[in-house]
């Protein structure tokens, strides 16, 4: 049972880190360098850089210019669109390391499906981000912004305290992304037709799939 429990804590440190890393990066390390510089928790050897007062910092100043730019319609999608270069790999290197010393080749499986997770969660929420940035008021952003941050951190959070609860969790959250990249995609594809016309594209498919009136269509 304790070998069980030791496996399942692992995995959902593991996974916590990739999945908050492609939403929040800055915030996953904060949370996870708090609680291991508070004593709430024992990294693995290979995390414990992330507690340490400078990490902790770095990740608590870029974590405020997140904070703003996440919430300015426009410099979001921008924000997500340079953090696709970091936050996968970075989701990568932290479940990892959240594998601890099992052995090289867990730990390359683990950056392999944590690289993954993290690409996954962070194309789920530049996608979510683009089709928001089409409504003119900028309160849906603000709110989606904020839930995001509250999410990653009692996610982390749950995936130390609660590992079992925080895996059935992910698998349902993996599900629902499943549904929602398709329709998230096409969405975003409409977007990007339509600016591509309202900045003088000319191509043949760009002005056949914008209808006349210039209309935004809704996604599906």
């Amino acid at each position: 049972m304790d070998e069980l429990n030791q496996i399942s804590q692992t995995l959902a440190l593991s996974m916590g880190a990739a999945w908050g890393s492609g939403i929040n990066l800055y915030a996953t390390l904060l949370m996870l360098g708090y609680l291991a510089h508070t004593g709430s928790m024992d990294l693995p050897p290979d995390l414990m850089i992330v507690a340490d007062p400078l990490v902790m910092t770095a990740a608590g100043l870029m974590y405020a210019v997140e904070f703003f730019a996440d919430k300015v319609p426009g410099v979001d999608t921008g924000w997500d669109t340079l953090h696709t270069f970091i936050r996968i790999p970075a989701g990568a290197m932290l479940a990892a390391g959240a594998i601890g010393d099992i052995g090289p080749a867990a730990e390359i499986a683990a950056a392999i499906v944590g690289g993954g997770l993290a690409g996954a969660t962070h194309v789920t929420k530049a996608g979510s981000r683009a089709l928001i940035n089409t409504s003119p008021e900028p309160f849906t952003n603000w709110t989606a912004s904020i839930m995001e941050d509250i999410a990653v951190f009692a996610g982390v959070w749950a995936a130390i305290q609660h590992p079992a609860f925080f895996v059935v969790g992910l698998v349902l959250f993996i599900l629902l992304m499943i549904w929602a990249l398709p329709k998230l995609w096409r969405g975003i594809k409409r977007v990007f037709k339509f600016l591509a016309k309202l900045f003088g594209a000319s191509s043949d498919e760009d002005i056949l799939s914008t209808p006349s009136d210039g209309k935004l269509p809704k996604p599906d």
